[in-house]
């Protein structure tokens, strides 16, 4: 203890400046603010009033006997306690709950709720909320995606707003072939799109074994977009024909697992229609649309084309050939092309269909093909006989494209 001659003044070293509460009164430490301001992930509960309620066994006190004896040291460690009771009595070590009479049973506590917003972490409220719905339309092999609204999104410009967009990729796959986006809204933290885009080509295997990823992005026009946040559905959660309408929060950008990536390897896939027509006496091919091919070009798409012929060719007049359509990798043809060809000679006849990239100045790209006939196997088997059996018929399938054809259709 420090001596001091009369009228001197008191000094306190900053260590002690620090350690003490600057309110008068005794010397206490420091509350830390948390102790002032927990949180509660849903506002305070709703029987916290002002004052802590006094336990009803508790004797009641006399104002004016109270009154009487309080100091100013006394009024301050009151409204700490007050405090401390308001909060702290919500916190994690409750006081004793009341006891229940012999002939009623135990309250249980009250479940807790999620929340409806779903802000349940600290993630979710700095990137914000997505709310989507997803339609498997298994006849048409269609995965539809519609992108309602997000809001409460991370600020990513100066002006504390973003431009946001949404898009998709399929996984495991290669991104730029099955990358879908919706457009961009400026400005805004609580963008609503309400835009429905649609994967085509997609099988009842496609359903079970991959992952749809959603992204968040803000869009910049003088530097690269930058990322806000993804979620992710596995498309075996969906039930063919019914929407499933999903309310999620954002995450932080994942890893993709390339090692399981062997879609990769996949060319893509071709929608063919086939007919015989008992009018033109002639089976009708219909290149109807092309799905995920691989890209060919620097840029990461393609110029893909068609061709189809009809084999054993001996007139070599057989080849028919769609138009090109520039950088797309989902390009849509809607073209149907004629063979003239009696109906009993069908059997003994192969349909080649190879998939090309267009080149100004060098020889095109193979992408892939698929042949159908006699001697194939599986759905091309089977669709080339649904075909046979039903004249005057339309029957549309889809088909993987693979890199192995015979010689002469390798060539362009």
């Amino acid at each position: 203890m420090t001596l001091r001659r009369r009228g001197e003044k008191a000094t306190i070293s900053i260590q002690e400046h620090m350690a003490i509460d600057v309110c008068p009164g005794p010397i206490r430490p420091i509350k830390q603010i948390s102790d002032y301001f927990p949180r509660f992930p849903r506002g305070l509960p709703p029987d916290a009033g002002p004052r802590a309620a006094a336990p009803p066994d508790a004797p009641a006190r006399p104002a004016a006997a109270t009154a009487g004896r309080r100091s100013p040291s006394d009024g301050a460690r009151d409204d700490d306690e007050d405090v401390d009771q308001l909060f702290g009595a919500y916190g994690a070590s409750p006081g004793p709950g009341p006891v229940p009479s012999p002939g009623r049973p135990p309250a249980k506590p009250p479940e807790e709720e999620p929340d409806a917003d779903g802000y349940e972490s600290d993630d979710c409220t700095a990137l914000g909320t997505l709310d989507f719905s997803l339609l498997y339309d298994q006849e048409n092999n269609a995965l539809h995606c519609t992108i309602t609204k997000a809001k409460g999104l991370k600020p990513m410009d100066h002006n504390g707003l973003a431009d946001p967009y949404v898009k998709l990729h399929l996984l495991p796959g290669a991104s730029k072939a099955n990358k879908l986006r919706t457009k961009t809204l400026r400005n805004t933290l609580n963008p609503t799109w309400n835009e429905t885009l649609t994967y085509y080509g997609i099988t009842d295997e496609d359903m079970i074994r991959k992952t749809l990823r959603i992204s968040v992005c803000d869009e910049d026009k003088f530097r690269h977009n930058e990322f806000i946040g993804e979620t992710r559905v596995p498309l075996k959660k969906l039930k063919p024909n019914h929407t499933k309408t999903f309310s999620i929060c954002l995450e932080k950008q994942l890893p993709v697992d390339k090692t399981e990536d062997k879609s990769l390897e996949e060319r893509g896939r071709i929608l063919v229609s086939l007919k015989y027509s008992s009018q033109k006496q002639g089976l009708l091919v219909g290149i109807v649309r092309c799905a995920h091919l691989a890209a060919m070009d620097a840029n990461g798409y393609s110029d893909p084309y068609v061709k189809t012929y009809l084999k054993p060719d001996v007139d070599k007049k057989s080849k028919h050939k769609t138009a090109v359509k520039k950088k797309t990798l989902n390009p849509e043809f809607n073209e149907e092309f004629c063979y003239e060809i009696k109906h009993g000679d069908l059997a003994k006849k192969t349909l080649e269909i190879t998939v090309w990239d267009y080149d100004i100045g060098k020889s095109n790209d193979f992408i892939g093909g698929v042949v159908l006939g006699i001697n194939a196997k599986g759905e091309r088997l089977k669709h080339w006989f649904d075909c046979l059996k039903n004249k005057d018929k339309r029957i549309e399938r889809w088909h993987t494209l693979t890199n192995e054809l015979p010689g002469a259709a390798l060539s362009d």
